[in-house]
């Protein structure tokens, strides 16, 4: 509890216990929350996609987007368990479902499942005493404002203690309502920002930076008192009087008597040597965090650095941001389980398959209702964006001649492009070609109704087309040898039966071009 509130007391900008007096500043530059800030954001500002197992790659991936991006927001969550997690060194995610209900305007909220990040300093978690990864018990403590039955403003505690079992709520350590745990199971995702050997706490991000960034601020505002002492430097005199001086600027003093001596105390510290220090004791927070001086704004010349050369300036962050991404992945997977549970038993239909809102089905081995007790249903993988920038043209560079090679299909292009739903964007991709090549149908069955009406009515054929052959005198005339007729339509390919395929192709082709002259009508007004 300690370490969490001195670690958010920085994180805050809170960095000083004592006030000086008035006119003296204490100095605090943060560059405890500014390199948190910058860690958090380098680990989830490009998000995370999750996949499942392909037997259930058209319901899984939709019930978690609906999860992350609908019920809840992605990008806020996540933000809040890195801060959480950077901050404190532990990160909490609660999973529960909130049903729908109707608010007193008439409008209705569809039920949804919350994902909670948790403030570390109200969880208290209680483990199996020989294994560290198993929850036996948790609760939930924190104080609120509320109205009291006098109409008084009252502090209340609240608490919520979760077993496998059971669920009770106590205020004020009054119990407010016990009943059974319908998930059978704790709710709870701890997740431990870099592991301790050992240990069921997780370590903070700023943990060495902290005594750093006091011995920065102090020896700072040391400097900012030199500096403030002699920009109004001391004026000494000797042998005068100084209540017969004029003070003030552009004053001329004469009639000194001839011992006397005036001057300013000039200023005899070097400050070389403390803004090196400075300097240092910066320097010193960038290497143990791993992020680089100019990634916090400092000046740096412009190039067009490859992803290679910026991969290795940033070598000592990227190492931070594997030990992290490690421990997220499996506390994400495990925040999706509990997510599908939740959905699972609160919307039993959100189990069948709905192709109207789900992904595409594959394959007749991808299930039409899910089977909750399967654990592949649960197995999901988090897939992590690089997080330094990507020239798109050398990665496409890059996909194209793995494709030229056979050594990449289109779907795992789309996948290292950052593709989420392939099945999807498989289709729309399919449809659009599809789109395309009625539509340069139309366009060429246009074209030859324009060619004929030009030949009809001028006799010449148009520029870069063939005059047709002269017709015959009367109908189709036959071979004698074969009896193929020398005219008329073909009424399809023949030996495929297609001929119904073709005419509604044909159709739909002068439907296109033509277009249809819907019904008008304009509704009179009132004048």
């Amino acid at each position: 509890m300690t370490r969490y509130a001195n670690h958010w007391a920085w994180y805050l900008g809170h960095h000083w216990s004592y006030k000086r007096e008035a006119g003296e500043p204490n100095l605090t530059i943060n560059y405890v929350g500014a390199l948190s800030r910058y860690i958090t954001n380098f680990t989830f500002g490009r998000g995370v996609h999750f996949q499942s197992a392909k037997q259930y790659e058209h319901v899984v991936p939709a019930l978690l987007d609906r999860a992350w991006n609908v019920d809840n927001d992605k990008k806020s969550v996540l933000w809040q368990m890195g801060e959480n997690g950077g901050v404190s060194g532990d990160c909490f995610v609660k999973i529960c479902y909130e049903p729908a209900w109707t608010d007193p305007a008439g409008n209705n909220h569809a039920g949804r499942v919350r994902i909670l990040a948790l403030n570390g300093a109200q969880c208290f978690p209680e483990y199996h005493p020989h294994d560290r990864d198993r929850l036996l018990r948790f609760k939930l403590k924190y104080k609120f404002w509320g109205t009291s039955l006098e109409g008084t403003r009252q502090v209340y505690t609240y608490t919520e203690i979760i077993t496998d079992e059971f669920v009770e709520e106590y205020v004020n350590d009054e119990l407010l309502d016990a009943r059974e745990n319908p998930l059978g199971q704790i709710p709870i995702v701890h997740i431990r920002n870099i592991s301790v050997s050992g240990s069921p706490w997780g370590l903070a991000d700023i943990v060495d930076v902290v005594p750093l960034n006091r011995e920065f601020n102090e020896k700072a505002t040391e400097i900012s008192d030199i500096v403030n002492y002699h920009s109004a430097p001391v004026t000494i005199i000797t042998g005068a009087k100084a209540s017969n001086l004029e003070k003030g600027a552009r004053k001329i003093w004469g009639g000194l008597p001839k011992d006397a001596n005036v001057f300013n105390l000039e200023n005899g510290v070097d400050l070389t040597g403390p803004l090196a220090y400075l300097d240092m004791v910066k320097r010193s927070m960038h290497e143990l965090t791993g992020v680089p001086e100019s990634a916090l704004g400092q000046a740096q010349a412009i190039s067009n650095t490859s992803g290679v050369a910026l991969s290795i300036q940033f070598f000592p962050l990227m190492q931070r941001y594997s030990l992290k991404q490690t421990n997220y992945t499996d506390g994400l997977r495990r925040v999706n389980e509990l997510i599908l549970r939740t959905l699972f038993l609160y919307e039993p239909e959100s189990r069948i398959y709905n192709p109207e809102t789900q992904g595409i089905r594959t394959s007749d081995a991808q299930p039409l209702v899910i089977d909750p007790r399967d654990p592949s249903v649960y197995d999901t993988t988090c897939d992590w964006p690089p997080p330094l920038p990507v020239d798109v043209l050398v990665k496409l560079n890059e996909v194209q001649a793995k494709l030229a090679l056979g050594l990449e299909s289109k779907r795992g292009a789309l996948r290292d492009l950052g593709e989420v739903f392939l099945d999807e964007k498989m289709k729309e991709i399919f449809d659009e070609r599809l789109a395309e090549a009625k539509e340069d149908g139309a366009l060429e069955f246009i074209k030859a109704e324009i060619a004929s009406a030009i030949l009809r009515t001028t006799g010449l054929p148009p520029s870069g087309v063939e005059s047709p052959p002269p017709a015959p005198a009367s109908g189709p005339s036959s071979d004698s040898k074969t009896g193929a007729t020398s005219a008329g339509p073909l009424p399809g390919l023949p030996g495929t039966g297609r001929g119904q395929d073709i005419e509604s192709v044909l159709s739909e082709l002068v439907t296109l071009s033509k277009g249809t002259k819907l019904a008008q009508r304009r509704n009179p007004e009132n004048d």
